[in-house]
């Protein structure tokens, strides 16, 4: 019941999204728009500017709820999430490579985007699995990767040229201003390709959190499974990040947001797709009409998290 409400309040804010702007659209002129008719400035403002981008904010939301849902699984931990263990930081050093050195468009961004990921898992992995991969390790060897990758990403941006250090500055704020079509359609394939893949380890993730012996005696593969539900949240990470920047708080927010919405004992997919689509496009909203300027959407979500954890010690210190 509570991700019907959530649903119907992504609908609601869909709809103001579409609708709201230095162009307002009437909810006549709106349907209208929707059915390929009505005047064609409307049409071109909410089927070519307002639509895809409110479809990425939903899809990459998703993506990031998801992936803040296995990391936190994984490591039993809240805390266990792409922005806190150092893949996120790992995908933007991908993508600045590419951006600062190599000079490469949206697609070779991409690719630069989950190398990089890829890569920083493969590390973190291999300098936690010592005895075996806890989560507290985890978590731990994830913030110093991060704090190093954050260096050198500064120091990247820094020794650049100022115009190309100027525009991976401002993509590394995180920002769907300006995304369209293009960058919807493939964002739309990768999720069609991991959304099964995701359902087929749903079950599989709920048995490792009761513990290893339980999850072998129901007859699964501790270690093969923790590795590829590791790379579906590194595909997803690194895939927000190479189409909109590194987004921060959504995927550490989420999962813990929905758990509380549903009252369960540990973290699901799709509640914390729904509430990280959620997230996503109110913080987008925001970031575009909230203030005389648009902002960064990553600018809105880091406030966000950090109003959400305000209240969280607020709420545990008077518990």
């Amino acid at each position: 019941m509570v991700m019907v409400v959530v649903g119907f309040c992504l609908l609601l804010l869909a709809l103001l999204s579409l609708t709201s702007g230095t162009y307002p659209v009437s909810l006549a002129d709106l349907l209208l728009s929707l059915q390929g008719q009505g005047e064609e400035m409307v049409r071109m403002i909410v089927l070519e500017w307002r639509l895809p981008r409110i479809l990425l904010s939903l899809l990459l939301g998703s993506a990031l709820g998801m992936s803040g849902a296995i990391f936190q699984s994984l490591t039993r931990n809240p805390l266990g999430s792409p922005d806190i263990i150092g893949f996120t930081a790992g995908s933007y050093t991908g993508a600045l490579v590419v951006i600062l050195l190599l000079s490469g468009g949206y697609y070779q961004i991409a690719l630069g985007a989950l190398i990089g990921g890829v890569v920083t898992a493969l590390v973190v992995y291999l300098l936690s699995m010592r005895h075996s991969l806890g989560g507290f390790r985890l978590i731990i060897t994830g913030i110093g990767i991060s704090a190093m990758l954050s260096a050198f990403n500064s120091w990247m941006i820094k020794a650049a040229d100022l115009n190309v250090a100027m525009t991976a500055a401002v993509w590394g704020a995180g920002s769907l201003n300006g995304l369209g079509f293009e960058q919807l359609v493939p964002v739309a394939i990768i999720m069609l390709v991991l959304a099964p893949l995701l359902c087929l380890s749903s079950r599989a993730m709920k048995q490792l959190e009761l513990g290893d012996d339980i999850a072998r005696s129901s007859g699964i593969s501790t270690g093969s499974t923790r590795l590829s539900l590791m790379v579906l949240g590194v595909a997803l990470t690194a895939m927000v990040t190479a189409t909109a920047g590194p987004i921060a708080f959504i995927a550490l927010a989420a999962p813990q947001i929905a758990r509380r919405l549903t009252c369960s004992a540990g973290v699901a997919l799709l509640p914390s797709a729904l509430t990280g689509a959620l997230l996503l496009l109110s913080a987008d909203w925001a970031a575009q009409h909230a203030f005389s300027i648009q902002l960064p959407v990553g600018i809105m979500t880091v406030s966000i998290g950090g109003l959400y954890f305000i209240w969280l010690l607020l709420r545990e210190g008077h518990s």
